[in-house]
């Protein structure tokens, strides 16, 4: 008969609560982030077929999800606007209007929750061009259609400074812009809101995954995001995309999405030095 074992880690599994006790990893509610869209022009909550259960709020709609989002205790928002399509244009300029539906919906959220949750601003364009792209768009040198990588970030720190002023606590530039972090950082100081986080989208995939999330947003894509969402087949790039927006002042970073790239998502945790999400998606 061989010995008895000595060593017998199955002691530290012996009960529920030996188990919570000796933990090494625990979620809960407040560390999760609910995601809400609002839609202008409509007058009851609009279900999103693709997303069963999950809708397009009203003001009013949205103000009591928050309030319940509070209530079960956890720990933030993230808004996005749907605009009415006669308001979308190349520029995606309804997003930066003080009247625009994302930044009256963040007063509106901010003013029922105050800081009992973290209120999170989606700071992109795609839900606000007629093109339904993530930037401006200009003509290259061989009579392509491209996203100027440069004009975009002006774009992306007048939506940084109009989401902060409407009360976001955090912006959240999802349009893997080079750039956008130092830009959105410099734009929000000058204007005073250097207590404004950023949540950097710094590796965020180009993905089948987001289809339901396009409907949801009512976007209007034409083509793909591939030249600037990045490649699936590459790690170091996401890496490289992640240091570069921590030496830009990421005061958080994310993978997107995050299910299908564990892998990347343990490599960021690695090297970060701030909060890490992962954003998991339809």
């Amino acid at each position: 008969m061989p010995a008895a074992p000595v060593i017998r880690p199955r002691r530290l599994r012996g009960t529920p609560a030996m188990r919570r006790l000796v933990g090494e990893t625990s979620l809960h509610a407040r560390q999760l982030v609910l995601p809400a869209f609002i839609a202008d022009g409509i007058d009851e909550p609009r279900p999103i077929a693709s997303m069963p259960g999950v809708v397009q709020h009203t003001e009013d709609s949205l103000r009591r999800e928050a309030a319940a989002a509070v209530e079960a205790g956890l720990g933030g928002i993230m808004l996005f606007g749907v605009p009415r399509e006669e308001d979308k244009d190349a520029a995606g300029s309804c997003g930066a209007r003080d009247d625009g539906i994302l930044n009256r919906a963040l007063s509106a959220v901010r003013a029922e929750v105050g800081d009992d949750l973290v209120v999170m601003a989606d700071t992109c364009l795609d839900e606000f061009t007629d093109h339904g792209h993530c930037g401006v768009l200009r003509t290259g040198p061989h009579g392509e259609t491209v996203v100027d990588n440069d004009r975009t970030l002006a774009a992306y720190d007048e939506l940084a400074v109009a989401q902060a002023a409407a009360g976001a606590h955090v912006v959240s530039p999802s349009g893997m812009m080079d750039g956008q972090i130092a830009s959105i950082r410099a734009a929000l100081d000058a204007e005073g809101h250097q207590d404004v986080s950023i949540l950097a989208y710094s590796a965020k995939y180009a993905s089948a995954f987001y289809g339901p999330f396009r409907e949801a947003v009512g976007s209007s894509l034409q083509g793909d995001r591939r030249t600037y969402q990045q490649d699936p087949a590459n790690l170091r790039e996401s890496l490289r995309e992640v240091r570069l927006d921590l030496d830009e002042g990421a005061d958080m970073v994310m993978v997107k999405p995050a299910m299908s790239y564990l892998d990347i998502l343990r490599q960021t945790a690695e090297i970060s030095d701030v909060p890490v999400a992962a954003y998991q998606v339809s």
